[in-house]
């Protein structure tokens, strides 16, 4: 997986649209399509899959 970066504004608003607290998360993924994003928190766990969510901009 590649680094996590941080959110813009526009993808804090496209977040907090979809539930999700901007301060949390990294974008793995930026298309026309989705935004991908990976949880700050499963990044630091040990083992296991790290969570990631694909947040779609069909409304924009």
């Amino acid at each position: 997986m590649k680094n996590g970066k941080k959110p813009t504004l526009q993808q804090k608003l496209l977040m907090r649209s979809n539930g999700l607290q901007p301060d949390n998360w990294l974008v793995v993924k930026n298309t026309t399509e989705h935004l991908e994003v990976v949880s700050r928190m499963s990044l630091k766990k040990i083992g296991g899959k790290p969570k990631i969510r694909r947040l779609s901009k069909v409304g924009e």
